[in-house]
């Protein structure tokens, strides 16, 4: 069992960096995947960033590499998305997810674990 809370979203101008964050309680996170999620208004929730258990695999979406970095705290039940070059079409509400299964992948129903949700804009 897993809870989590995102924080850091704001307003940001395109070019610029975002950093999000996850605190998750339990004493099973270090054992979930983890991952990001985002959903704009009128769009369909997308796959952006995975990271297994042990942080030895990344995943991202092809719209995201290169500028989004996914890492993980296990000692401090976190994990983060570091995000660069910002573009407006990654406003977004961001969501943190978390996959019993520990491996670092972008199937959303394996993700069984949700956060509320932080809302990114990236202004132009």
């Amino acid at each position: 069992q897993v809870q989590l809370v995102e924080s850091g979203g704001g307003l940001v101008q395109a070019g610029g960096s975002l950093r999000l964050s996850c605190a998750a309680s339990g004493r099973t996170f270090s054992t979930y995947g983890m991952g990001w999620f985002r959903q704009a208004p009128g769009k369909e929730r997308e796959f952006v960033s995975s990271i297994s258990w042990s942080a030895s695999s990344t995943y991202y979406a092809d719209s995201v590499k290169g500028r989004f970095t996914i890492s993980r705290d296990n000692a401090k039940n976190a994990v983060y998305l570091q995000m660069s070059s910002l573009k407006p079409e990654d406003t977004a509400v961001y969501y943190c997810a978390a996959d019993p299964s520990g491996f670092a992948h972008s199937q959303t129903s394996s993700f069984r674990f949700w956060g509320q949700g932080t809302q990114v804009t990236v202004s132009s």
